[in-house]
């Protein structure tokens, strides 16, 4: 169908596009905040059900520690080394995952390609000037420059 057979001129025909465009796009954005807000509430609710596991945990390791200790004294050794292998057992772990923390963070790098690019960036913007305007003849500097700024505007 034509704008001829519809009735309608070229410059309604874009009207209408334009709004159904300008509709379009408004209801994109809120589908996207839409997604947005359930995205949120989900992360919220999944960051406090691993806040909550993790205090369940730090409130269940002196429990186990405990039961540890109270294990090793019914195998008949002191009560006092009982708690102290616990302790020990506690402090070679903690021992073991610094030992692997170090080798893993000495391996973290600063991003090389990144920063070479950025220095390569900012090598090529650093030699870049400004192109002045012509000023036409018979005219001056501040003349040309408030004529430009009046067409501008």
């Amino acid at each position: 169908m034509s704008a001829a057979e519809d009735g309608r001129s070229v410059g309604q025909l874009v009207a209408a596009a334009t709004t159904e465009l300008s509709a379009l796009v408004h209801e994109e954005i809120a589908l996207a905040k839409a997604e947005l807000r359930q995205d949120v509430k989900r992360g919220a609710i999944g960051s406090g059900a691993a806040v909550a596991a993790g205090v369940l945990l730090l409130f269940s390791l002196p429990v186990f520690s405990f039961a540890a200790a109270y294990g090793i004294h019914n195998l008949g050794i002191g009560l006092a080394w009982s708690f102290t292998i616990v302790g020990g057992v506690y402090l070679v772990l903690a021992a073991i995952l610094l030992l692997l923390a170090k080798a893993k963070l000495s391996k973290v790098k600063p991003p090389r390609r990144s920063i070479a690019s950025a220095k390569e960036s900012a090598a090529l913007l650093s030699n870049v000037k400004p192109h002045p305007r012509a000023v036409p003849k018979g005219r001056t500097a501040p003349e040309a420059i408030e004529r430009m700024s009046r067409s501008s505007a």
